[in-house]
């Protein structure tokens, strides 16, 4: 038997492993039931703070105390950009949830690589950056507020672009965002795909060497 044979045998072989069916066990699924109820206690924790923000004052009414019926524009602006944060963390507590279905490894949707908390975090702080830049009632805090999460948006929104292993090239291990235009770059994926092409087909011509 020779070396071609052994190898296609011994990928066989790691392809059926890899293609059985995975069973759900039960601390995946209790994991699952845990990350839908913690969503569902944020996003109905932000409703308040996005939609209804007076009605922070009933629940924090006491006996004796004089009632208030407005917010500050300082309460009024915590509570919008608390409320943003809890529904971010929602979002990222629901697409981690960890999949359970009986589909084999191959045929699952690979989970976008880096933090969980890069997608939702970064789209939350990009948000939470436009409209504190414009606005101007609660003085500096507002300019600081948008400076931080504007950094914080535009470095994750980076590194979802450019530091993701989807940039990478499963074949040849080559980036993707490089090329050969204008200066014929040898390590750019285009250049590296055609050697790995060419390497493949001097393989498949070379005869069988038998042992």
């Amino acid at each position: 038997m020779d070396e071609i044979e052994l190898n296609d045998l011994s990928r066989d072989r790691q392809s059926q492993h890899s293609t059985a069916p995975s069973a759900p066990g039960p601390v995946s699924e209790s994991v699952s039931y845990w990350a839908w109820a913690a969503a569902a206690v944020l996003v109905t924790a932000s409703t308040p703070l996005l939609l209804f923000p007076r009605f922070l004052l009933f629940l924090a009414e006491s006996n004796g105390a004089e009632r208030r019926t407005t917010l500050t524009a300082l309460e009024s602006f915590l509570a919008l950009h608390t409320g943003i944060l809890l529904v971010a963390m929602a979002i990222a507590l629901v697409l981690n949830i960890p999949s359970t279905s009986d589909l084999p490894v191959d045929m699952k949707q690979p989970r976008a690589p880096g933090h969980p908390l890069l997608w939702p975090l970064s789209g939350a702080c990009a948000i939470i950056a436009l409209i504190s830049y414009n606005t101007a009632s609660v003085g500096p805090l507002s300019l600081l507020l948008s400076t931080g999460a504007g950094v914080i948006a535009l470095w994750g929104f980076w590194a979802i672009m450019f530091e993701s292993s989807s940039s990478i090239s499963k074949k040849t291990g080559a980036d993707k965002h490089t090329s050969r235009f204008l200066f014929w770059n040898k390590a750019a994926a285009s250049a590296q795909k055609k050697q790995w092409k060419k390497a493949q087909a001097e393989r498949k011509q070379q005869p069988h060497k038998s042992i």
